[in-house]
């Protein structure tokens, strides 16, 4: 591999487009994962200030470049602490390899099973979460509950969420198309801008996807709303249509309309 190295055309061209195109897959991936969470709002703030910089640097503005490089430590420290959930799930899903791996997909099951339980338990406002597991393991909220190892179906569902029994007021927990565990307990949100409406329930759904790339699907036992929670967001009182287009988007699985029906 060395005397391609010292052929002219490869070090004055194809070594530099090769480095370029590995720079620029890099900044990409990396943008992807911004683009999922609130830190895209840190990478605008970052071009932002870059661009001040630029600016102040090309006209020779002293003062200004004095004080940019004085509060350019505690921004550092400031963006560390106010962004922290976003910056750990970041650094998780580079972990799990996310950064070099296309978007996969789920290991196929009917998400109409779990809506057709999660319609009926809004309609009798019973409360409900169901924790979808991605590529961020949840070993630990798992063993929180009772580990069940079940078939998902939607009576399985209703057993648990509609009746006040030891697992009502945890969450299930999906993964690979079955119901690992129930009655889980999940990581409260510590955001402060959170509706002071949201109870217990939807700040565990938005607590737990401020640490994992899982997507939780909450019932409100006050009002029946429904409710999708990832990447660090709620989204609440849907319908049924766009609760499942949401699902499958977020699942990776097939369009809703290509998808049969579960039955109860």
């Amino acid at each position: 591999m060395r005397f391609l190295k010292d052929l002219p055309i490869v070090s004055e061209f194809v070594l530099p487009a090769v480095d370029i195109a590995l720079l620029a897959f890099l900044f990409f991936k990396l943008y992807e994962l911004l683009e999922e969470t609130r830190a895209v709002q840190l990478l605008r703030g970052a071009v932002s200030l870059a661009l001040v910089y630029a600016l102040a640097w090309f006209l020779r503005l002293s003062t200004l470049l004095w004080i940019l490089e004085l509060i350019a430590p505690g921004i550092f420290i400031g963006v560390a602490i106010v962004f922290q959930p976003e910056l750990r799930s970041i650094f998780t899903r580079i972990g799990q390899r996310e950064l070099f791996s296309g978007k996969t997909r789920q290991k196929p099951f009917r998400v109409e099973t779990v809506l057709n339980a999660a319609v009926v338990l809004s309609a009798r406002k019973r409360g409900a979460l169901v924790v979808f597991v991605r590529k961020v393991g949840l070993k630990n909220i798992i063993d929180t509950g009772t580990q069940i190892n079940a078939d998902l179906s939607s009576s399985l569902i209703l057993t648990i969420f509609d009746h006040d029994g030891p697992l009502h007021d945890g969450a299930i927990v999906i993964q690979g198309g079955r119901i690992s565990a129930a009655g889980c307990f999940l990581p409260l949100s510590n955001q402060p801008d959170i509706r002071g409406s949201f109870g217990t329930r939807h700040r565990a759904a938005l607590g737990i996807t401020e640490e994992t790339d899982a997507v939780v699907l909450a019932v409100s036992e006050e009002t029946g709303s429904l409710s999708l929670a990832y990447d660090g967001s709620i989204f609440y009182d849907l319908d049924e249509a766009e609760l499942r287009r949401r699902l499958h988007e977020k699942l990776s699985l097939n369009p809703p309309e290509a998808v049969e029906g579960g039955s109860v």
